[in-house]
């Protein structure tokens, strides 16, 4: 049995942050039912694709959920959902500031019929304070907490970050905090309501630089790639945009481990490297020797070369060749599955590795892919029910085709 089995989930999401969370939260087991608008759904669907067909972006933040298209702006579209609403253990929403309380179902109407629901909301900015008002994505969230202001070179100006840590890292931290709802629920019966900002989240992966902020007096400063020999980035042959090797060689035996994969031992009695002052002193000799070494053997070489000798260094991968590295096949991290469009795609696991909890990765749902299913299970809508309530345009179409118009 799955370790989330019985939990159900409302996902009212879109884009990232709360499709992430949902994800988490399916992959661990929870029956994750995706509410969208008809004909339209998830704005997520169109990312760099226009042709109809769902992109690759939403493929990959919405497996193992299934779709159901509700009008929610009319009545009857809500009536629907309120109806579906008390066979579900979690109601999710990242829609922008306003969107909720305009449609009328916020946590007050929710918590009237469901007592106990467990109500989460995702907003940029939180829902109180100046900027609550203020429309947010990933990289602004980002550039809120401050990741900006320490990614780039110290005499450059400040740099987008690459990894989506707003959205994504704001929503496993939702998920963690659903976990213990739930788990409080099972204990109390009650449920409560959560709210995460998504600036306030993203601080959480920046307190190691805010630990160099002497308590909030300084500000932490760019430090590009470093100019430290033993914490530093190096290009690598035959020279491509990727060909390099990142090496943090953190401690005494590991400056004893470089030189033995360096081939170079005599660096250890050399009096420029012999002692941390010394080796500090002649830190551009050290990268000049350390980099004579890594232009002429591969990113993969060097990477295997120093972590055979108990060096922390790892070759810049690029996000293609994840899907080919032998260490994640071999771990079965790397997933094929079969799209109802797409055909068979391949997918990056779940990392977290469960003894007694299994869940098989499935391909994310077509728009509107499981409306009949789940509104005859949740509410018992017969064929004709179901015919009616699409010929008023309450649900959507029926789905025929794979290909979205």
């Amino acid at each position: 049995m799955a370790a989330l089995s019985g939990m159900r989930i409302l996902d009212m999401t879109q884009w990232e942050a709360g499709t992430a969370c949902t994800q988490s939260l399916a992959w661990l087991g929870a029956n994750v039912v995706k509410i969208e608008q008809p004909d339209v759904g998830d704005p997520g669907r169109g990312v760099r694709t226009s042709d109809g067909v769902d992109s690759e972006y939403f493929v990959n933040w919405n497996s193992n959920k299934r779709s159901v298209t509700i009008d929610l702006s009319s009545e009857k579209g809500r009536d629907l959902l309120l109806q579906m609403v008390p066979r579900y253990d979690v109601f999710v929403e990242n829609y922008g500031p306003g969107v909720v309380e305009k449609l009328d179902i916020g946590y007050d109407v929710m918590k009237t019929i469901h007592p106990d629901i467990i109500y989460v909301r995702i907003k940029g900015f939180g829902t109180t304070g100046p900027y609550a008002e203020y429309k947010c994505m990933d990289m602004v969230a980002q550039a809120a907490a401050g990741a900006f202001s320490i990614t780039g070179e110290p005499d450059g100006p400040p740099m987008r970050p690459g990894p989506t840590m707003g959205d994504a890292g704001t929503g496993v931290q939702a998920a963690l905090a659903i976990s213990a709802a739930y788990a409080q629920k099972l204990r109390t019966g009650e449920g409560q309501l959560i709210e995460l900002s998504m600036q306030e989240a993203m601080t959480y992966y920046l307190r190691t630089a805010v630990s160099r902020t002497r308590f909030g007096r300084v500000a932490t400063p760019r430090t590009g790639n470093g100019d430290n020999p033993f914490v530093s980035l190096y290009p690598c042959a035959p020279g491509g945009p990727n060909d390099y090797v990142f090496v943090m060689a953190v401690t005494p035996r590991m400056w004893n481990a470089v030189c033995r994969a360096l081939g170079q031992p005599e660096l250890l009695s050399d009096p420029r490297f012999s002692t941390a002052h010394a080796r500090h002193e002649n830190r551009q000799l050290l990268f000049d020797e350390i980099e004579s070494w890594t232009r002429v053997h591969t990113k993969k070489q060097c990477m295997s070369a120093l972590a055979d000798e108990g060096v922390c260094a790892s070759q810049v991968y690029e996000t293609k060749e994840l899907f080919t590295d032998p260490h994640l096949l071999e771990r079965d991290f790397v997933h094929e599955v079969e799209h109802a469009v797409h055909g068979k795609v391949q997918l990056l696991g779940w990392p977290a590795r469960m003894s007694k909890s299994r869940v098989d990765i499935e391909a994310a749902p077509l728009l509107g892919e499981h409306t009949d299913e789940v509104l005859a299970e949740d509410l018992g809508l017969s064929v004709e029910d179901l015919s009616e309530l699409r010929s008023e345009g309450s649900i959507g179409r029926e789905m025929t085709q794979h290909v979205r118009s």
